[in-house]
């Protein structure tokens, strides 16, 4: 890979290029040092040079590092928002900065694109977790109850689902199902948080997020006595007990907003450690406690691997047309009741 980069691409660290691209920069000052950024800088300019010639567009989850959050991507957000991004944009390729899961609904809401994952093995502990054989099981021991699927899962349990959801809209959907009994796959976390507000009996599989599973109670309620003033923003993949010490509970765009709009002194963010970076230098007047939890999968999208990815067309994603076609159904069923409801 970084062979056939150097062949076609000047990608020395250089003080001039980084100067030049400051205005870029200047997004995440507060994290990035400008001579780390001379690393960055000619990778970048790049990618965005490439863009344009391959009319490609980059879709970026809340997690990437913030070379990429603020260097490339053109739309960023939470696996909600970038489904929805991605049936809007116009470009013929698109690039996905996140996990494998994200790239198949991409394709999925896109079968005439090109979808480009970076690194197939940026997968995720929870889409692995549940097949669709699971969901059939689920409904062979829960006759006739629904099946919302996290949209943190392959496209054939996406297939075998009656309808996705995000942890934005997982409590909207639950309600809004119909029966008393609503099967919740694959995260058991979201779903005790969904059924601790619900009006349904929700039943799940027991699958978690190898990230938000480490955070305890404990440890939430040692930082608050050593630091009292500070904000805890959770995400509802964290367990039941770290939830009930939270502040606010969300998914990672809820999470933003929330710091956005209350701009707490202090604030620690209860989620993959890049959330709070990326937001840093909007929020200047904000305090990050920075507990560090990282996705290994999130962090095998770098710079050079989205480059690669776009200067060969490599990594193109594929989903077949059957189990494309329902996967379809179960996601475009989300994205219509968010735009309803407007979660």
């Amino acid at each position: 890979m970084r062979a056939t980069l150097a062949d076609h691409y000047d990608l020395a660290p250089s003080l001039d290029l980084a100067e030049s691209q400051r205005h870029i920069h200047a997004r995440m000052d507060r994290v990035l040092p400008f001579a780390d950024w001379a690393i960055h800088a000619p990778y970048v300019a790049a990618i965005n040079r490439l863009k344009k010639e391959r009319n490609a567009v980059i879709l970026a989850h809340n997690y990437m590092t913030p070379d990429i959050y603020h260097g490339i991507a053109d739309h960023v957000g939470d696996s909600l928002q970038l489904a929805i991004k991605a049936t809007e944009v116009e470009a013929d390729v698109i690039v996905q900065c996140g996990v494998h899961f994200m790239a198949e609904t991409s394709k999925i809401l896109n079968p005439s694109k090109t979808v480009l994952m970076p690194d197939m093995a940026a997968g995720c502990s929870l889409a692995e977790s549940i097949t669709a054989e699971g969901v059939e099981e689920m409904r062979r021991r829960y006759p006739g109850a629904p099946v919302v699927s996290y949209v943190n899962t392959t496209a054939e349990v996406k297939a075998a689902s009656d309808i996705c959801c995000t942890s934005a809209n997982a409590l909207q959907i639950v309600e809004a199902m119909e029966g008393e009994t609503v099967i919740m796959t694959p995260d058991r976390y979201l779903a005790q948080n969904v059924a601790n507000q619900s009006s349904k009996k929700v039943v799940f599989w027991p699958g978690s997020c190898i990230v938000h599973e480490l955070y305890t109670a404990e440890d939430l309620r040692a930082y608050r006595a050593h630091d009292p003033e500070v904000k805890i923003l959770a995400h509802p993949e964290c367990t039941p007990e770290v939830v009930a010490e939270a502040d606010f509970t969300g998914s990672t765009a809820g999470i933003i907003k929330w710091v956005h709009d209350h701009k707490p002194a202090k604030a620690m963010l209860v989620t993959e450690c890049s959330m709070a970076t990326n937001i840093s230098d909007e929020l200047p007047e904000v305090d990050f406690a920075r507990p560090c939890n990282m996705c290994p999968y999130m962090k095998k999208i770098t710079l050079e691997k989205v480059l690669y990815a776009l200067h060969t067309m490599t990594g193109e994603v594929e989903v077949e047309a059957g189990v494309a076609a329902r996967a379809r159904v179960a996601v475009e069923k989300m994205i219509a009741f968010s735009r309803q409801l407007g979660v």
